[in-house]
């Protein structure tokens, strides 16, 4: 049965629970009542009355005054939104405001974008009835951090910076100081923005309703002539930004507050972090190397070059003799064209990526166990579950916007977190459970959990009974294991992890999260398996807030793992080797396509040092900086006879090259990104590509032609469309349907989306158990004695993979440089002080880092990022790899360490 309120004597339905704004805003426009201190994304607060609203139980009965922002509608009530009366207080309000409000308004960044300016005048302000005061005099302005600024003379005391900072990135920097008349904001313990512990999200300076604190970009004025949604270029979260320009150059970017990935939020990066798109360091132009230096050259001539290389290699060596890496930051077509050209055009299944190299064990492991490699739910899943468990994931760094609403999940009372992790992670220091594991011993720790869940009698017997195999012989072998041994190699005791294990499998909805601590491990496929175990045993599969959600770092790792970036799986994850599938690439690309497995990046590595690999094309992927064992890379690259980068910048692996060709950002091109969730969301085009350059879609479909093969010019909707008719999750996705906010694959041919896997049944029929037994790492065994830290490697929050963007950003000013987490017992063994440079040595070789002394890793394990080529960690990382998929084991590494003489009398001799 409807219910029925009245908005100035009209019946309306309401919905249950929605207040008397929301429910008048639906009705009768967005404006009607106005606010000041609500927003979107924020909860009711209903501090400045603005949005007050008169109510009576009966027509023309006595009515009450009320907040209308956190009121909730009474049935058969009558509300009068703008009697005279409330008119009258609005504007009493805004007056008493105002006195305490500079009123330099034309000289103010957000002149005519003001919302205390729209409000005053919507409530007829014509004159201040009251003497001014002078609080706003005081405040200095800050412009301290390369990003935020606050002139606090302009606060009106809304809170919203103060709920923006607590509500949606959960990190309570701002705070309310003061009483009366001298309340003011302040940042941590009042201090400016950059001694601060404010992670420079901006939230704060987009709910803002004056210019109190704001941005360098002025991101609330109304500069732009155009707004234009896309979609980020950093981590999988895929949050949308709506991108203000004007002329041609970006001025500011903004986070949408309908958009469902993100509502409102974004983080350092993706709001500011993007002035790399026009940085003088740009490549543009085409280059071939000549005598050991680099001469610009036309595309015609670059093309020329290379396609009368590629036909030559290809006609001497074999098509097997070309490879190509493709980039998780290019757009799904743009990856599906990569692949296609490798496995259409040069006849090769020779394709790879970071995607497999990262997540490969994820996709593999989960594919064994459930039939698919995808996240099972999605992130808003979180309203739903009661307990979540993060293991090898740093979430509030490398995916800060479900890492946020991670923390805010964790920091509920009632709400159970399990953090599996090395280090104390900023999630950790809010878990109910963190188990400091030794790196590499994941395997270890999740067969302990899943015994006590066994043992005690914790596991869902109709799920495993009705859809999952293999559980008998399974758990046979799962109870032999050796608990004492075990507690012993984790280095946590198994009564803790006993207790997670029970607070997991008793939680009504339990979520799991992973991250590259899982996959980039030799035993990652192993451990990705188990977690989906754990899921299978207690029946956290198929509903709302339970499933295995793996954390994409780059923001299109599942994109193009689902495009067939990857050597022994094509378009839409089918097998190559199968006869039927190899019929069906080609009759769609209308040649025969190779049905022999391809190189995987570190066998392409393996042949080039062979002599087997003679021409390479790498888009977008710093191999050079970010694989491991730096220096075997670079012989490699070295053995090819011809190297093609196609880059934003002279990166490390471009200054081995023998083409460089300039591709464009993601600002500068068009198609679709796929999220960590699976949702397919639209990249629009914000601006024009930066001259000389060419977006990396047109680069591959000209090589394509040049070669012979015809493929129709680019259009963002064309490529799609070629997509969906060979990826069969893609099938119901089409540019228009996409609409604003994307869809989650599976999509049928209806254009129906799917939110949560496996609800009745899993891809491979049932899921499956497989039991697997800890083994350490060669690396430790065959070096920990002489070597005996280990080194773990990580990502900060400020910087994305190799940095090439986000050093030439702000960013770099906010965090200056890799540091080394050291605990401080073994800091005082080696006579080490924070700050002083450590020389860590492997048997690969050594670096020199500046020293970090925290409590935040244990004795003898030791933690840094590879975001600065200065430094260049991976010479030291080791050529060690999952043993199922060939995913590098960067989270494993022997290493010694001592103080750096020779950096710190280096450093001396400079000053």
């Amino acid at each position: 049965m409807e219910q029925i309120a009245y908005i100035n004597n009209i019946p309306y339905p309401y919905k249950n629970g929605e207040t008397i704004l929301n429910f008048v805003k639906r009705i009768e426009g967005e404006k009607i009542i106005p606010t000041l201190c609500d927003a979107p994304n924020l909860e009711a607060f209903g501090s400045c009355r603005v949005c007050s609203v008169e109510v009576a139980l009966e027509k023309d009965g006595k009515t009450k005054t009320v907040a209308s922002c956190h009121t909730p509608v009474m049935a058969n009530s009558f509300i009068y939104p703008n009697s005279e009366s409330i008119q009258e207080l609005r504007k009493n309000i805004i007056e008493l405001v105002l006195t305490d409000h500079p009123m330099d308004c034309l000289t103010c960044e957000v002149n005519g974008n003001c919302e205390l300016q729209d409000v005053a005048a919507s409530v007829g302000i014509t004159e201040v009835r009251y003497p001014e005061g002078e609080n706003h005099l005081d405040r200095e302005k800050d412009v301290s951090h390369p990003y935020m600024r606050s002139d606090l003379s302009k606060c009106i005391n809304c809170y919203r910076c103060v709920r923006a900072c607590d509500e949606v990135q959960g990190e309570f920097v701002l705070s309310m100081a003061g009483r009366g008349f001298d309340a003011h904001i302040i940042k941590g313990n009042d201090e400016s923005f950059m001694d601060s512990p404010c992670v420079s999200c901006g939230a704060c300076s987009q709910a803002c309703p004056t210019s109190a604190i704001s941005d360098i970009f002025q991101s609330k004025s109304i500069q732009a002539t155009e707004k234009t949604r896309t979609v980020c270029t950093y981590c999988g979260v895929g949050c949308n930004l709506d991108v203000s320009t004007k002329n041609g150059k970006v001025l500011s970017i903004q986070a949408p507050y309908d958009a469902e990935v993100n509502q409102g939020h974004t983080c350092i990066k993706g709001r500011y972090a993007f002035k790399f798109y026009d940085h003088p360091d740009r490549l543009r132009s085409p280059m071939i190397k000549r005598n050991g230096e680099f001469e610009e050259v036309s595309w015609e001539e670059a093309y020329d070059y290379i396609t009368d290389k590629f036909k030559y290699y290809k006609e001497e060596f074999g098509p097997d003799s070309l490879a190509g890496i493709s980039s998780s930051r290019c757009t799904n077509e743009e990856n599906y064209l990569m692949q296609k050209f490798y496995r259409a055009v040069i006849q090769t299944n020779n394709i790879d990526g970071c995607a497999r190299v990262c997540h490969s064990p994820t996709a593999l492991g989960m594919q064994r166990t459930f039939g698919t490699g995808a996240a099972t739910n999605s992130i808003k899943d979180l309203k739903h579950t009661n307990c979540i468990m993060v293991i090898g994931a740093n979430p509030t760094s490398g995916h800060p916007v479900t890492g946020a609403k991670m923390k805010q999940f964790a920091m509920k009372q009632d709400n159970i977190s399990i953090v599996i992790d090395p280090r104390k992670t900023e999630l950790a220091r809010h878990a109910t459970y963190h188990l400091p594991v030794r790196p590499g011993t994941n395997v270890a720790v999740l067969n302990i959990m899943m015994y006590y869940i066994v043992s005690e009698g914790l596991v869902d017997e109709s799920f495993i009974q009705n859809r999952t195999e293999g559980f008998e012989e399974f758990k046979k072998e799962l109870l032999q294991i050796n608990l004492q041994e075990l507690e012993e190699i984790i280095g946590v005791s198994k009564e803790k992890v006993r207790e997670a294990a029970i607070a997991y499998a008793t939680a009504p909805n339990a979520m799991s999260f992973h991250g590259l601590g899982v996959t980039e491990h030799s035993q990652g496929t192993f451990t990705v398996m188990q977690i989906a175990d754990l899921a299978l045993m207690t029946g956290n599969i198929g509903r709302k807030g339970v499933g295995v959600n793996p954390l994409r770092g780059q923001n299109n790792v599942q994109g193009s793992a689902d495009m067939g970036v990857q050597p022994h799986q094509g378009a839409g994850y089918l097998d190559i080797t199968k006869p039927e599938i190899n019929k069906k690439y080609n009759e769609f690309y209308g040649v025969q396509v190779p049905s022999h497995i391809g190189y995987k990046i570190p066998e392409m590595f393996d042949a080039a040092l062979e002599g087997k690999l003679k021409a390479i094309w790498i888009i977008g992927e710093d191999v050079v900086q970010t694989d491991p064992n730096t220096q075997k890379v670079i012989k490699a690259l070295n053995n090819t006879d011809l190297v093609i980068v196609q880059e934003l910048f002279m990166t490390e692996t471009a200054k081995q090259a023998d083409v460089i060709l300039p591709g464009a950002s993601f600002l500068e091109k068009s198609g679709t990104f796929t999220n960590g969730e699976r949702r397919v969301q639209r990249v629009n085009q914000v601006v024009e590509p930066i001259a000389g350059t060419k977006p990396d879609r047109q680069i591959i479909v000209d090589m394509m032609n040049k070669m012979g093969y015809t493929q129709p010019d680019y259009t963002a909707e064309g490529a799609l469309k070629e997509v969906s008719e060979i990826v069969p999750f893609f099938a119901g996705i089409t540019w228009e349907n996409l609409g604003e906010n994307g869809k989650q694959w599976p999509v049928a041919p209806d254009g129906t989306d799917t939110k949560i896997l496996h609800t009745k049944e899993f891809k491979r029929g049932k899921g499956y158990f497989e039991f697997n037994d800890f083994k350490e790492s060669n690396e430790i065994v065959q070096n920990g004695k002489e070597y005996p830290y280990i080194l773990t490697t990580n990502r900060d929050l400020e910087h994305y993979n190799c940095g090439a963007m986000t050093r030439r950003t702000g960013n770099v000013e906010v965090h200056t440089t890799d540091k080394l987490w050291l605990n401080p017992k073994d800091a005082q063994e080696h006579g080490i002080s924070d700050g002083d440079f450590v020389c860590v040595e492997s048997p690969r070789g050594k670096v020199d880092i500046k020293a970090w002394i925290t409590e935040g890793v244990k004795p003898g394990i030791l933690s840094t990022t590879f975001h600065f080529p200065e430094i260049m960690v991976n010479n030291i990382t080791s050529d060690e790899h999952c043993s199922e998929a060939m995913c590098p084991e960067y989270k494993v590494v022997s290493v010694r360490i001592r103080k750096s003489k020779g950096k710190q009398k280096m450093i001396a001799e400079s000053k």
